[in-house]
């Protein structure tokens, strides 16, 4: 008798692993909170909406909501939905929506992996038309009053948008004044400069023009960056006043004949300010010098007397070496 064949038993096949969509709970509590304005993005120029967020406020899954859509894809011509490309999901993809009121982020599902390095869906967008057209393929009470909230927010957008624009351009406007305002207050300014008198190399002042003189000369005495000489037979504690108007670290030296009270005077001083060193001269001078760094004025009167009569301060071209170097 043939031994009866044994067949071995199949072996059942692996079930396959289905795919774990990520799920939006999000109720109308939820969905209170969140600012629609900030879901809506602009995308090729248009401003769109993209799946997952939709998904996330219809609370359902993003693959749920794209099935509805594709089993009336005639209703969804390319003016209503688009489907991103791989640049344009790169740029959204690491995008995080967070809520106002502490809740955990939602994370845009921009992609979908079937398991580990799996293959990666691109986000399908949808224009106002589109998600209009969302309602009547979702058909749920849900979904209705978050279409109500959509279209309000798509509405309130332009409204925005022109309120942020009468705005820039009050600001052009003002900026606008202002530069004219400036190009004013700088023409008056130059108008100023025309008419006011120059510090000239030569400078003559005339009987009583004692503050003009003091002026000028003080002027000169912060101008110097490291020297200041003066050569004068007769000088006073109001000499002494207009050095201090030096920088720190200008050196100061005056040549004169000896006068006890100025003495004094400069003893005092010295105490107090950045000393000035007194050097007596040899002989009487009959002229005045003033050195400043590398230049030497000419003084038709010293300086404690200068504006009180006539007189003149000129710059010359003579090293101040030489100058020096003749009161020696």
């Amino acid at each position: 008798m043939a031994k009866k064949k044994v067949t071995k038993e199949e072996k059942p096949e692996k079930p396959i692993k289905e795919t774990k969509l990520e799920v939006a709970n999000c109720d109308f509590k939820t969905i209170d909170n969140i600012s629609i304005e900030s879901l809506i993005r602009v995308i090729r120029g248009q401003q769109v909406m993209l799946d997952s967020d939709l998904a996330m406020l219809y609370s359902v899954e993003t693959k749920a909501l794209n099935q509805a859509v594709k089993r009336n894809i005639n209703r969804f011509p390319e003016d209503f939905m688009f489907q991103l490309t791989k640049e344009e999901a790169a740029c959204l993809r690491s995008q995080i929506v967070t809520l106002n009121n502490g809740l955990e982020p939602l994370r845009s599902q921009i992609v979908t992996s079937k398991g580990k390095g799996g293959t990666r869906y691109l986000p399908y967008a949808f224009t106002r038309n589109g998600v209009a057209m969302l309602s009547s393929v979702l058909r749920s009470e849900t979904a209705v009053g978050v279409n109500i909230r959509i279209m309000r927010a798509f509405t309130m957008i332009p409204q925005l948008v022109n309120h942020n624009t009468q705005i820039l351009q009050r600001i052009f406007n003002i900026e606008q004044h202002q530069q004219e305002t400036d190009n004013t207050v700088k023409m008056i300014l130059d108008k100023i400069e025309d008419i006011s008198p120059k510090s000239l190399p030569e400078q003559v002042f005339p009987t009583g023009c004692v503050w003009d003189a003091w002026a000028f000369l003080s002027d000169l005495v912060r101008s110097a960056k490291q020297r200041i000489i003066l050569i004068d037979n007769f000088v006073d504690d109001r000499v002494l006043s207009m050095f201090t108007k030096r920088a720190n670290g200008v050196s100061a030296t005056i040549h004169s004949r000896y006068n006890e009270q100025f003495l004094t005077d400069l003893k005092k001083h010295n105490t107090q300010y950045p000393e000035i060193e007194f050097i007596q001269l040899p002989h009487r001078n009959h002229d005045r010098f003033l050195i400043i760094d590398d230049k030497v004025y000419f003084i038709g009167a010293s300086l404690k007397d200068l504006g009180t009569g006539l007189c003149a301060v000129a710059e010359m071209e003579i090293e101040p070496e030489i100058i020096l170097g003749l009161v020696k």
